[in-house]
Protein backbone atom coordinates (compact mmCIF):
# COMPACT_ATOMS: atom_id res chain seq x y z
CA UNK A 1 0.00 0.00 0.00
CA UNK A 2 2.80 2.44 0.89
CA UNK A 3 4.63 1.58 -2.34
CA UNK A 4 1.50 2.30 -4.38
CA UNK A 5 1.07 5.69 -2.70
CA UNK A 6 4.74 6.58 -3.24
CA UNK A 7 4.51 5.57 -6.90
CA UNK A 8 1.36 7.68 -7.36
CA UNK A 9 3.14 10.70 -5.88
CA UNK A 10 6.14 10.18 -8.19
CA UNK A 11 3.86 9.93 -11.23
CA UNK A 12 2.03 13.11 -10.24
CA UNK A 13 5.35 14.92 -9.79
CA UNK A 14 6.42 13.81 -13.29
CA UNK A 15 3.12 14.99 -14.74
CA UNK A 16 3.48 18.40 -13.09
CA UNK A 17 7.09 18.71 -14.34
CA UNK A 18 5.95 17.92 -17.89
CA UNK A 19 3.15 20.47 -17.78
CA UNK A 20 5.46 23.14 -16.31
CA UNK A 21 8.00 22.53 -19.09
CA UNK A 22 5.43 23.23 -21.79
CA UNK A 23 5.43 21.75 -25.26
CA UNK A 24 8.40 21.67 -27.62
CA UNK A 25 6.34 23.79 -30.08
CA UNK A 26 5.79 26.47 -27.41
CA UNK A 27 9.33 26.54 -26.08
CA UNK A 28 11.18 26.04 -29.38
CA UNK A 29 8.85 27.09 -32.23
CA UNK A 30 11.51 26.60 -34.95
CA UNK A 31 12.12 22.94 -34.02
CA UNK A 32 10.37 20.12 -35.89
CA UNK A 33 12.06 17.16 -34.14
CA UNK A 34 14.61 16.34 -31.45
CA UNK A 35 16.31 12.95 -31.17
CA UNK A 36 18.50 12.19 -28.17
CA UNK A 37 20.62 9.02 -28.20
CA UNK A 38 21.89 8.09 -24.73
CA UNK A 39 24.16 5.38 -23.41
CA UNK A 40 23.80 4.89 -19.67
CA UNK A 41 26.81 3.72 -17.63
CA UNK A 42 27.21 2.78 -13.98
CA UNK A 43 30.19 2.10 -11.74
CA UNK A 44 30.06 -1.70 -11.70
CA UNK A 45 31.78 -4.79 -13.07
CA UNK A 46 29.61 -4.46 -16.19
CA UNK A 47 29.46 -0.69 -16.71
CA UNK A 48 27.00 -0.54 -19.64
CA UNK A 49 23.52 -0.21 -18.17
CA UNK A 50 21.29 0.72 -21.10
CA UNK A 51 21.11 2.30 -24.54
CA UNK A 52 18.11 4.58 -25.10
CA UNK A 53 16.76 6.87 -27.81
CA UNK A 54 14.20 9.57 -27.05
CA UNK A 55 12.27 11.10 -29.95
CA UNK A 56 10.50 14.41 -29.42
CA UNK A 57 8.16 16.20 -31.79
CA UNK A 58 6.45 19.61 -31.43
CA UNK A 59 3.54 18.11 -29.45
CA UNK A 60 5.88 16.42 -26.93
CA UNK A 61 6.53 17.99 -23.55
CA UNK A 62 9.81 19.93 -23.51
CA UNK A 63 11.03 18.15 -20.39
CA UNK A 64 14.63 17.03 -20.91
CA UNK A 65 15.56 15.72 -17.45
CA UNK A 66 16.20 11.99 -17.72
CA UNK A 67 16.04 9.82 -14.62
CA UNK A 68 19.05 7.97 -13.30
CA UNK A 69 18.48 4.27 -13.99
CA UNK A 70 20.50 3.03 -11.02
CA UNK A 71 18.07 1.54 -8.52
CA UNK A 72 17.85 3.53 -5.30
CA UNK A 73 19.26 6.79 -6.69
CA UNK A 74 17.39 9.75 -5.25
CA UNK A 75 17.47 13.32 -6.52
CA UNK A 76 19.68 12.27 -9.43
CA UNK A 77 19.35 12.18 -13.15
CA UNK A 78 20.64 13.92 -16.23
CA UNK A 79 19.32 17.35 -17.18
CA UNK A 80 19.71 17.93 -20.91
CA UNK A 81 17.63 21.13 -20.85
CA UNK A 82 20.66 23.46 -21.06
CA UNK A 83 22.11 21.36 -23.90
CA UNK A 84 18.94 21.55 -26.00
CA UNK A 85 18.32 25.24 -25.20
CA UNK A 86 21.89 26.15 -26.18
CA UNK A 87 21.65 24.16 -29.40
CA UNK A 88 18.44 25.93 -30.44
CA UNK A 89 19.78 29.34 -29.42
CA UNK A 90 22.86 28.81 -31.61
CA UNK A 91 21.08 26.97 -34.43
CA UNK A 92 23.19 23.82 -33.93
CA UNK A 93 21.97 20.56 -35.41
CA UNK A 94 24.08 18.06 -33.44
CA UNK A 95 25.84 17.95 -30.10
CA UNK A 96 27.66 15.19 -28.21
CA UNK A 97 28.72 15.07 -24.59
CA UNK A 98 28.69 13.33 -21.22
CA UNK A 99 26.90 14.04 -17.94
CA UNK A 100 27.44 12.49 -14.50
CA UNK A 101 24.63 11.79 -12.05
CA UNK A 102 24.92 13.68 -8.80
CA UNK A 103 22.15 11.78 -7.05
CA UNK A 104 22.53 10.04 -3.73
CA UNK A 105 22.84 6.35 -2.92
CA UNK A 106 24.21 5.25 0.44
CA UNK A 107 26.16 2.28 -0.90
CA UNK A 108 27.63 3.86 -4.05
CA UNK A 109 30.06 6.70 -4.82
CA UNK A 110 28.73 10.15 -5.70
CA UNK A 111 29.38 9.73 -9.43
CA UNK A 112 27.78 6.29 -9.59
CA UNK A 113 26.31 6.77 -13.07
CA UNK A 114 26.82 8.76 -16.24
CA UNK A 115 25.50 9.06 -19.77
CA UNK A 116 27.08 9.75 -23.11
CA UNK A 117 24.59 11.55 -25.33
CA UNK A 118 24.16 12.75 -28.87
CA UNK A 119 21.37 15.23 -29.52
CA UNK A 120 20.14 15.88 -33.07
CA UNK A 121 17.70 18.70 -33.81
CA UNK A 122 15.72 19.19 -37.03
CA UNK A 123 14.50 22.70 -37.68
CA UNK A 124 11.39 23.65 -39.65
CA UNK A 125 12.02 24.58 -43.25
CA UNK A 126 15.62 23.37 -43.25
Amino acid sequence: MVHRHKHALQMEEKRLNNVAAGLVSERFPTVSAIVIHMTYYRKAVIPLLMVRTVNMIPTTYAYFKMDCMVKGCSKGGFDLTPVVANMVKNGKKTCKGSIKCHGEIDTLPASHASIDYEAVIEYQGI
